[in-house]
């Protein structure tokens, strides 16, 4: 009866030690593809379709701008032929994937400067948010592939 019962208590503790092993991968991607989000948004232009600030939305600031992302971790925003620069890289923030925007002080492309949270991206279409620390607003921002 104790070789039963010891027998049951080896198979208990080996099954909970095989779930605890399973630990999904952060490859800061977060979508079917399982593209990292700089390989994505280093391919093509893009344009804003969504910018969601606080509940308000705010997206005409942002009709006909199109972006373009370099591998030197610089984004060039276009807009009547007119070019502001700024920087882009990508971090995660506790496991979370994002992708950090910084136009400095320029008018109204400083909208969009923050760390985003990456919470759906594919080949075509990249969906960010930001929890605001300050009142826990949220904000939202989509870019679209031209």
């Amino acid at each position: 009866m104790k070789n039963i019962n010891l027998i049951y208590i080896i198979a208990i503790v080996a099954v909970i030690l095989s779930l605890n092993s399973c630990k999904k991968e952060d490859n800061s991607s977060n979508s079917s593809t399982g593209i990292n989000i700089s390989t994505i948004i280093q391919q093509g232009n893009w344009k804003v379709t969504l910018y969601h600030d606080s509940g308000t939305d705010d997206t005409y600031y942002f009709t006909g701008y199109q972006f373009i992302f370099n591998s030197s971790g610089t984004i060039t925003a276009s807009v009547n032929s007119n070019n502001t620069s700024g920087s882009w890289s990508n971090g995660s923030d506790d496991s979370t994937p994002k992708l950090i925007l910084d136009f400095g002080v320029s008018l109204p492309l400083n909208k969009l400067n923050n760390g985003w949270h990456i919470i759906e991206q594919t080949s075509t279409f990249i969906r960010l948010e930001d929890v605001s620390g300050g009142n826990g607003s949220v904000d939202y921002l989509n870019f679209q592939k031209i």
